[in-house]
């Protein structure tokens, strides 16, 4: 922070922390930055890496706003994602922006934020360790742990899980995305059972083990489907003591939420329906996304078609 050995004065350090004002002007400091952002990489003072690596950042900023602005009042939490902090040891860049984009996303309307741990991270002390330096700079913000194995790397066991809910009280939610992770759920709901603080929990993974992921004690579903009224009747069946409806509606839903799930082309069958069924204007992916053959869009209006009539026949 300082090349000077004595520490900063505290009437310098009032002066110099503006956060709290500065995050007033985030719109015009968020427009100023990208045509600077743009201007620095035109004049080849930027590399191009460099300066889509700024706008991203900013995109991320603006795109918090515009969905909040899209789900006012709503019932459901909404959660932003906190970026990884780079493991090159830019942590005072990184708790920083930790704080503009969680802070950002509160003053646009969220009622919380979702924190993914670092892929460098391996020990529980790690692990647990980052958590607590995420709930010091968020401070009262509530957080989401998102635990996604398969993307981050870092396993993060119950023992783990439970030591950060018990110590950071802002942390009330799990992001259950760990395969197969149904033991997961069930040692955590044990320990709530036994007396250690219940949180949620969501589940992501397409949906594809909703039905079990209720029955170990799960609340529900965060997680992408073009069909996402599938997840709503399987959970509201479920608490209404109905899991054979619950079961009945899942299974019909089944066959088109695997082939969504599809590594290569999920993305583009989940943006074929979401068009198809009048949610978004077009199906098209940016480069390098992938686009859907004439093979693959038939083998999706086939199973369009055997969910609607399977539907049609549970009622």
């Amino acid at each position: 922070m300082s090349r000077f050995s004595e520490p900063q004065h505290p009437d310098f350090q009032r002066l110099n922390t503006s956060i709290g004002f500065d995050r007033r002007l985030w719109p015009q400091d968020l427009a100023q930055s990208r045509a600077h952002a743009r201007m620095l990489g035109s004049c080849g003072l930027l590399t191009a890496e460099d300066r889509d690596a700024l706008l991203t950042g900013n995109v991320q900023l603006r795109f918090n706003a515009a969905v909040m602005r899209l789900v006012p009042n709503t019932s459901f939490t909404a959660i932003t994602a906190v970026e990884y902090v780079d493991a090159s040891g830019a942590l005072q860049r990184a708790t920083a922006d930790r704080y503009v984009l969680a802070a950002s996303a509160m003053d646009a309307g969220a009622a919380g934020v979702m924190v993914a741990p670092p892929g460098h991270l391996r020990t529980d002390d790690q692990i647990y360790s980052y958590f607590d330096s995420v709930a010091e700079t968020l401070g009262a913000t509530p957080f989401a742990l998102q635990d996604y194995p398969l993307a981050t790397q870092v396993q993060i066991s119950p023992k783990v899980i439970l030591r950060i809910v018990e110590a950071l009280p802002s942390c009330v939610m799990l992001k259950h995305e760990d395969w197969p992770g149904l033991a997961k759920i069930a040692a955590l709901r044990a320990a709530s059972d036994r007396g250690a603080r219940r949180i949620s929990i969501l589940t992501g993974n397409g949906g594809l083990f909703l039905p079990e992921e209720l029955q170990r004690g799960a609340d529900g579903a965060m997680t992408g489907f073009a069909y996402p009224e599938m997840m709503v009747g399987v959970v509201r069946a479920f608490r209404a003591g109905d899991p054979e409806r619950a079961r009945d509606l899942f299974d019909a839903y089944l066959p088109l939420a695997r082939y969504e799930q599809q590594p290569g082309i999920g993305l583009a069958v989940r943006k074929h329906l979401l068009a198809r069924r009048g949610a978004m204007a077009s199906p098209a992916l940016r480069k390098p996304g992938a686009t859907l053959s004439p093979a693959d869009i038939a083998d999706v209006e086939s199973l369009v078609a055997r969910q609607t009539r399977r539907l049609q026949e549970i009622g």
